[in-house]
């Protein structure tokens, strides 16, 4: 090709630009968005990990291996000259014999775990910014984490709930919106796990609160599993209670209703509206509701919930909530009275102490010479501890001195985090556990009394295989990885633990 000489070069360019100046132009301009034109992506690697993974009792529960079998199986003196015979002896006699008391105990294994996959196409994809493999068996095994703390607090393979009681009425022609009608109610009682499904977790994922409109009580819950199998579980709920109905009169009417204690419930769902038509209208922590207007037309219908009994699953074992609501093992228990429908009973302070809570470290030292030394509790419970022991005139205020600094601050705020008992003097530490209902305030004794003898810890949890992963072989184009336990919760003194429920 012969070489162009300067005035045909010029004439060229000057075509070139009278053509596409607007083209030259758009080349080397800064695009109008973050995926336009020529530029990078300024991605930070890799994800950020923005949820919740509490499980404070997983923790701290000791752990142990070496089981085996179907189930763990222990066996316990718990009583020693139980018939009082008096040690004095006549002369030349010998002393009189006494006589023990034992009990058998045992608790089934269960498997705990879930699964996760990643495509060839994801892993492809994530090259360079992250192990999404990894990633997947992590995540794998927090949920399987935040899986095990719900059950070990909460996890009911043996209480049965049954029928939830038929709740007490009462009408009022003020307070609220109730037209003249009929009203009818029915109200299901809700275990630790059924409750959260309703009211909404927050511990694994987060921004979650109860809506009635949208908010579903369960009873059986049928998964497909990842082999293609399905388990039908049931879901933790009572079996819904018989309508009752009261007569409203006028246009501002209202309708407070009571329900009796449930043993294992920790919560209780509340349906009213037209006689079979009840719907979802509110969740209470406490034995009672106040109902000031009838239920959005789309909220669930109790009529969708069977006639049966959904409290249990043979797939989980029992947690402590369960061990310490069942009358036979010795825990404490005290449902506070309903109080004022709708509103429950508080706790009650008295010269910085909380009484409720002395009356059951008293009941302890009684009947065992021990004094449990955590409370877990939810931050409601925590607030109202707080206030009740330092009232409500000592100043909010907390003064910090930093020696690096020119000025000094005050910090508002206070809180009480331990408690001393009035008995032995013992400091019980106050434990926000993110599971645990408003209603619902769980005593635990992790130091062992001098007197259990071939006990080091009251409660472990016991495997027959710890965490393990799964990597299953090929079946399509794409990693599957599961994260598996095999174990069970056990306590050696129940009586060591127990329950203050229907904390308004």
């Amino acid at each position: 090709m012969s070489a162009l000489n300067m005035s045909e070069i010029l004439e060229l360019v000057k075509t070139s630009q009278a053509q596409a100046v607007d083209e030259l132009t758009k080349n080397f301009t800064q695009p109008g968005s973050a995926t336009a034109g020529i530029q990078g992506y300024d991605l930070e690697a890799p994800s950020k990990k923005l949820y919740p993974l509490l499980t404070p009792l997983r923790n701290s529960i000791p752990r142990v291996g070496g089981g085996f079998a179907v189930q763990a199986n222990w066996r316990a003196i718990t009583g020693i000259n139980t018939t009082r015979v008096r040690a004095g002896i006549s002369e030349g006699n010998r002393g009189a014999q006494v006589s023990h008391t034992s009990a058998e105990y045992f608790a089934a294994y269960r498997g705990l775990g879930l699964e996760k996959s990643v495509t060839f196409e994801a892993d492809y994809a994530a090259k360079g910014f992250e192990d999404v493999k990894a990633l997947a068996v992590q995540q794998t095994l927090e949920s399987v984490m935040l899986e095990e703390e719900m059950i070990l607090l909460g996890g009911n393979t043996s209480l049965a709930m049954g029928t939830t009681p038929t709740p007490t009425l009462a009408a009022s022609t003020t307070g609220g919106t109730l037209a003249t009608q009929t009203l009818s109610v029915i109200v299901v009682a809700l275990g630790l796990q059924s409750y959260w499904d309703v009211a909404g977790i927050n511990n694994g994922q987060s921004g979650q609160s109860f809506d009635a409109t949208t908010a579903l009580v369960r009873a059986q819950i049928t998964r497909t599993n990842a082999d293609g199998s399905t388990d039908t579980v049931n879901a933790g709920t009572a079996q819904k209670s018989a309508a009752a109905t009261v007569s409203v009169t006028g246009g501002t009417g209202s309708v407070t209703g009571t329900v009796a204690d449930v043993r294992g419930a920790v919560a209780y769902a509340w349906f009213w509206g037209p006689a079979g038509s009840e719907r979802l209208g509110a969740v209470t922590t406490i034995n009672s509701v106040s109902i000031t207007a009838l239920t959005g037309g789309s909220n669930q219908l109790a009529s969708t919930l069977p006639s049966a009994d959904a409290s249990t699953s043979g797939l989980e074992f029992d947690g402590l909530l369960t061990i310490a609501s069942k009358s036979a093992l010795g825990s404490y228990y005290q449902a506070l009275p309903t109080g004022t429908p709708g509103v429950g009973t508080t706790l009650t302070g008295a010269g910085g102490r909380v009484v409720e809570i002395d009356t059951a470290l008293a009941v302890w030292f009684d009947k065992y010479r021990l004094q449990p030394n955590e409370i877990h509790l939810s931050f409601r419970q925590f607030q109202k501890i707080t206030n009740l022991v330092l009232g409500q005139t000592n100043p909010n205020v907390m003064f910090t001195v930093d020696p690096n600094s020119a000025t000094q601050a005050l910090t508002a705020g206070r809180n009480v985090g331990k408690y001393l008992s009035p008995i032995t003097g013992q400091v019980i530490d106050l434990i926000v556990h993110p599971n645990m209902p408003p209603g619902t305030m769980f005593f635990r004794t992790t130091q062992v009394p001098a007197y259990l003898d071939g006990v080091t810890s009251l409660d472990r949890v016991r495997t027959r295989r710890e965490y393990h992963q799964i990597e299953w072989p090929l079946r399509t184009r794409k990693y599957e990885y599961g994260v598996y336990v095999d174990e069970v919760l056990q306590h050696y003194f129940p009586p060591a633990i127990g329950l203050i429920k229907n904390v308004a």
